[in-house]
């Protein structure tokens, strides 16, 4: 297990790289800096990818996104619409391909359930987060965990 240590992290970024849905990207954080940077997941850098492998301890992987978290979000946030047209057109919507575009699209004609869907889905991803840190443990000071 790492020693714990008080870390100063972007929270901005961090949270930036668990919501990135591309796979063709790999996030990063320098448990020495709290640096959180990027690179493409074909990066063609032998050194790098030695250097990263070599202090694995140092670079940790920032895990992918999670879409499966993220539906079982959405279905409970729809449950929570007491709008029963509104509800009814979230639902066609979440079924297709694609439905977090299009709940979004849905949404911004409801200002107040946007912003409760945002909330709801913030409160995910912070969860996520904080729960990632405290396995490395790391604590960054301006959040607590």
């Amino acid at each position: 297990m790492h020693n714990m240590r008080n870390l100063e992290i972007v929270w901005d970024d961090l949270m930036e790289a668990f919501e990135n849905p591309d796979p063709e990207m790999i996030y990063f954080l320098d448990r020495e800096t709290g640096e959180i940077f990027s690179v493409p997941a074909d990066y063609d850098d032998d050194p790098f990818w030695d250097e990263v492998e070599a202090q694995n301890e140092r670079y940790l992987t920032i895990p992918a996104f999670d879409y499966a978290q993220e539906r079982q979000m959405v279905h409970a946030f729809i449950q929570g619409v007491e709008n029963d047209g509104l509800k009814a057109m979230l639902v066609r919507a979440f079924v297709g391909k694609q439905s977090h575009g299009r709940l979004s699209e849905i949404l911004s004609f409801y200002p107040e359930e946007q912003e409760r869907f945002n909330a709801v889905r913030e409160e995910l991803i912070t969860g996520r987060v904080g729960q990632w840190l405290e396995e490395h443990d790391i604590y960054p000071p301006e959040r607590g965990f």
